[in-house]
């Protein structure tokens, strides 16, 4: 559980630094275009931040870390977010110095969103296999909508 928020709070303060770096970089290179490092700073906090104090709450419900893919899930979702961030970064700055990203950065970056995606669904499996088996193991009660 404490990796998760561990997880949680790096990519907070991550997330807090990009943006200062985009305000700070645009301003003394006099850059007012656009430029993927505009967004960096929201990706970290929705794909980094938010989505482990979520992981959290879920952890807290169902015991996660239990699940066999969990570690997976773990490095290698935060493996292809460094990796996706990286590459905006790298991008964003470019684009600020006026040089022109080439083909071989979208690949990177492109194996960076695969690798998430990957990592999100070792995510899912091991949810759905922390999940109780049916609603009534957990203590709820189903009600019946039609009535």
């Amino acid at each position: 559980m404490r990796k998760i928020y561990v997880a949680a709070h790096v990519y907070m303060i991550l997330g807090l630094i990009s943006g200062l770096f985009y305000r700070e970089f645009t301003k003394l290179n006099d850059f007012t275009g656009d430029s993927q490092l505009s967004v960096v700073h929201t990706h970290i906090l929705a794909l980094g931040m938010l989505f482990f104090l979520i992981v959290l709450a879920l952890e807290k419900l169902f015991t996660l870390t239990a699940g066999t893919l969990f570690t997976a899930f773990f490095w290698v979702y935060n493996a292809g977010l460094a990796l996706t961030i990286g590459m905006m970064i790298l991008r964003g700055a470019m684009t600020v110095l006026g040089h022109q990203p080439g083909a071989a950065l979208d690949g990177i970056s492109g194996l960076g969103h695969i690798t998430i995606t990957l990592g999100l669904i070792f995510f899912f499996i091991n949810l759905g296999r922390c999940l109780p088996a049916n609603e009534k193991a957990a203590g709820s009660e189903m009600h019946d909508v039609r009535r």
